[in-house]
């Protein structure tokens, strides 16, 4: 592969910010006035540039409607108090992407176009990032097929793009959970570990069914014995018991190896627990509630961040968190969003700044 080429930048004439509120913004519902796009094709990355929001012109026969071949990660822009602009951890999310693209059989994006095309996406519309808490800018790099042929072959040619969404909390409520039996989202030897759009297109109709009877997302389960917990929805999962907090392996890979998942992971130890990470069934996890020894459940997510859960529903049994008292979930939001906001020390080099 050649280097890649200079990022060639268009800006728009007027700003759409002019007049938009930031605060109570839904999730990836607006997006700022810029976006990155490049394409590759002959085996080299080509035409990249930054150039304002637009829609895209596509052929009915390009591959990714067809087949599925598209990948996508998601990474937060924050403001800190120094008033300047930076990145959460995106070296971690760069390099998921490209084990995501190698697992989907596409070909790796070059750090001078993810991360510098990043760089100057941000730069030029950091003033769409909000200053309130709980809001961030949320980044989107993609990737899909784009060959204007149906056949059912890796595409020889792609289009990789990054768009840029203000946006306030994901998940606003601490939520109720439904233990997912019947259907699967990952099992070994499969895509679960890569962020590739079919994982998540297979997953709505499991969460419709548990919307229906009142709860906001699934925890899947294992493929083979709906036994051992995965994710939940499109989070990592974690649970107090003791004075432990439990998360699910990645080992078998159909978990998302997620950087919020990893970020707590450290932080948690700092706050002085045990962090265990290992295959954990449902039977278990009822008899830790059972025996009082199961205090708290929460989500792990870039969009999400720690999302709180205060009902846990397996068949007909339930279980039920008081998210006020959910002490170790509070304190590593608090701690997060610290780092985030430049209040805290950043002693990991987790922000990247513009």
């Amino acid at each position: 592969m050649v280097a890649a080429p200079g990022i060639n930048v268009t800006k728009v004439e007027t700003s759409k910010l002019q007049g938009m509120a930031l605060e109570n913004l839904p999730f990836g519902r607006y997006f700022t006035d810029h976006m990155l796009e490049a394409d590759y094709e002959n085996g080299e990355w080509k035409n990249v540039e930054i150039k304002p929001y637009q829609p895209l012109l596509l052929e009915p026969s390009t591959a990714a409607l067809h087949y599925g071949q598209a990948i996508f990660e998601g990474i937060k822009a924050y403001k800190g108090a120094d008033g300047n602009a930076y990145i959460f951890r995106p070296f971690d999310n760069f390099k998921r992407f490209n084990i995501s693209a190698e697992r989907m059989c596409m070909p790796p994006v070059p750090e001078e176009i993810f991360m510098e095309g990043m760089r100057k996406l941000i730069e030029l519309d950091k003033n769409w990032i909000p200053s309130l808490g709980e809001h961030s800018l949320y980044i989107r790099p993609f990737m899909f097929s784009s060959d204007p042929v149906i056949g059912v072959k890796p595409s020889e040619s792609y289009k990789f793009m990054i768009l840029l969404s203000p946006t306030g909390p994901y998940y606003a409520a601490p939520m109720k959970i439904y233990v997912e039996e019947k259907y699967t989202r990952a099992a070994p030897g499969g895509v679960g570990f890569a962020k590739n759009a079919g994982n998540y297109g297979g997953s709505m109709l499991a969460t419709a069914m548990a919307k229906k009877q009142g709860y906001d997302q699934v925890l899947w389960t294992d493929a083979f014995e709906h036994k051992y917990l995965q994710e939940v929805g499109t989070m990592n999962v974690f649970f107090i018991i003791g004075n432990k907090a439990v998360t699910p392996s990645l080992e078998d890979g159909t978990i998302l190896a997620g950087v919020t998942r990893d970020s707590a992971i450290v932080v948690l130890k700092e706050m002085g627990l045990e962090v265990v990470e290992t295959k954990i069934s449902i039977d278990e996890l009822i008899d830790a509630h059972k025996s009082g020894q199961l205090h708290e459940v929460f989500g792990t997510g870039t969009a999400a961040t720690i999302s709180m859960i205060k009902e846990l529903r397996y068949k007909d049994y339930v279980m039920h968190f008081d998210t006020d008292k959910s002490a170790v979930a509070l304190e590593l939001k608090t701690r997060l969003n610290a780092i985030r906001d430049g209040i805290a020390p950043d002693t990991h080099g987790w922000m990247y700044k513009i």
